[in-house]
């Protein structure tokens, strides 16, 4: 008699790292247009505990809730799977720096007034600044 192999059962209904990155995708666009988490719930119908969990990606959202964001977000589809890979690589994009950078409300506002500058020279000379700043604060802090 052969030996039964069973692959294990995932749960379909469970989050994975696609759900993490859509979820984190529709928060970067929320912040992009300034809505707080309060007003894209009152938006959608739902409370703002709901949208917490689409963000962090603990809940899954379905194809006619994700078209309903992406309308009051002013976006395609599409723009919530920029970026999303099968890859394990990219299963924990969650502690990557950038995300974590976006957690911070200080990158946020960094990223909104960046946005407001219309000067493409001026533009540069802030992204040169902030690396000065950047290099300096890691060598300060290889020294400590």
């Amino acid at each position: 008699m052969g030996e039964t192999r069973t692959e294990p059962v995932t749960n379909q209904r469970s989050a994975n790292s696609v759900d993490s990155h859509v979820g984190s995708r529709v928060r970067l666009r929320r912040l992009e247009l300034g809505l707080s988490q309060e007003k894209l719930a009152e938006q959608l119908g739902i409370t703002f505990q709901q949208v917490q969990k689409y963000e962090r990606g603990t809940n899954r959202i379905g194809a006619s809730r994700l078209h309903q964001i992406a309308i009051v977000l002013q976006t395609p589809i599409t723009y919530f799977f920029e970026g999303a890979s099968e890859t394990p690589a990219n299963a924990n994009h969650e502690s990557s720096p950038l995300s974590q950078a976006l957690g911070d409300p200080a990158t946020v506002r960094l990223v909104r007034a960046f946005a407001s500058i219309t000067d493409t020279q001026l533009k540069q000379k802030a992204v040169g600044i902030i690396e000065a700043i950047a290099d300096t604060a890691s060598v300060s802090e290889k020294v400590n």
